[in-house]
């Protein structure tokens, strides 16, 4: 999955629940991803980090909203 893919993926779950704040919706969007991507996101997150294990989820929807912000910018 693209960073851009993902992103879409987050906007179109952010207007699904519109009273979420960022990190709930990240977290729908690593349970809507399943499993395999879930582990993907998570190994960017340790990578990045430079740690080698960590926990899965929580790593994940950390990636999620690393993407998201770096993606959308700085604010005006």
């Amino acid at each position: 999955m693209t960073d851009e893919e993902l992103v879409v993926e987050f906007a179109l779950t952010r207007l699904d629940h519109p009273g979420l704040d960022l990190e709930e919706v990240a977290g729908l969007v690593v349970r809507r991803v399943g499993p395999d991507r879930m582990v993907e996101f998570a190994g960017a997150t340790l990578a990045h980090r430079d740690e080698l294990r960590g926990a899965v989820f929580p790593a994940a929807v950390e990636h999620v909203l690393r993407v998201v912000l770096t993606l959308r910018g700085p604010r005006d």
